[in-house]
């Protein structure tokens, strides 16, 4: 007997509680939080990159000094799995201020920044803001990586074209803006390559069934695999909060229906980089 996969179901009439990812049920949403440091005005960054290593991570400062780039590589833990890629650049939008210095930590598939700055130009008022873009695929110059960069306008600036607007990717500045829920989830904007989904599932040619569930900031042992009485299967993680973070995170949802009286231990779970995957293998 076949294992039967549950796609994703909104947990409210309003629709899913995160539209960056349907099994988060309650903390800060969308795939980054942006944070000024009262203590010192620096900038807290964080990234959900699902699934990257710790050594693949890479941030490059831009030429200007007002932007960062950061890669990551989540590379594929069993044979069903496709490699990702990603990309993105955050930083300053304001003329007053470069990035003095990047502290980068890397854990459970979230990139966290600290950026400090210092101020340039004394004749521009204080008035420090910061952004996150989008990462093009098709153009490989750094220059030009950043949608919407254009070195001719704004003294180069590289994040101009975020001034004042909401673009894809940054609905804003708040984690629990109404923007991040709805009936429809997105794609993650920040892969390069590979799944742009929070949620995979593959039917086995054994009758089996492979998931992957995307729960950034989940240590391995934050996440919980149980069966109901009726073979629902259900995953549940918690992410606690780390350093700067508004609140943890809780994902949770019903992922497959297996026969009654399955034997559960046969579920191979692995835990991984903020990732979960099931491989559930058939009913014999």
């Amino acid at each position: 007997m076949s294992i039967i996969n549950i796609p994703p179901r909104p947990q409210s009439l309003d629709g899913f509680y995160a539209t960056n990812n349907p099994y988060q049920v309650n903390g800060p949403k969308g795939f980054t939080e942006f944070k000024y440091l009262e203590e010192n005005q620096d900038l807290f960054v964080r990234l959900d990159f699902p699934g990257i290593t710790k050594e693949s991570v890479k941030i490059l400062l831009e030429p200007t000094k007002k932007a960062v780039f950061v890669f990551a590589d989540a590379p594929r833990e069993t044979k069903h799995d496709s490699v990702r890629k990603y990309g993105t650049a955050t930083g300053l939008i304001c003329d007053c201020c470069e990035i003095s210095n990047i502290q980068c930590f890397v854990g459970d598939g979230v990139v966290r920044l600290i950026l400090s700055k210092k101020k340039i130009n004394p004749y521009v008022p204080s008035f420090c803001s910061f952004g996150g873009a989008r990462m093009p695929t098709d153009i490989p110059q750094l220059a030009t990586i950043i949608r919407g960069y254009n070195p001719e306008v704004a003294n180069g600036h590289p994040l101009a074209h975020l001034r004042g607007r909401n673009p894809e990717g940054r609905h804003g500045t708040d984690p629990l803006d109404p923007a991040f829920t709805g009936l429809v989830t997105i794609s993650h904007p920040s892969v390069l390559e590979g799944p742009t989904r929070a949620y995979e599932s593959k039917q086995l040619s054994n009758g089996g069934l492979y998931l992957r569930l995307d729960m950034p900031g989940v240590p391995n042992d934050g996440f919980m695999v149980a069966v109901e009485s009726d073979g629902g299967v259900i995953v549940i993680g918690r992410a606690p909060p780390v350093m700067y973070d508004s609140s943890g995170r809780d994902y949770g949802g019903k992922v497959a229906i297996v026969p009654i009286n399955y034997d559960t231990h046969r579920i191979k779970i692995i835990t991984k980089h903020g990732v979960i995957r099931l491989i559930i293998p058939p009913y014999c």
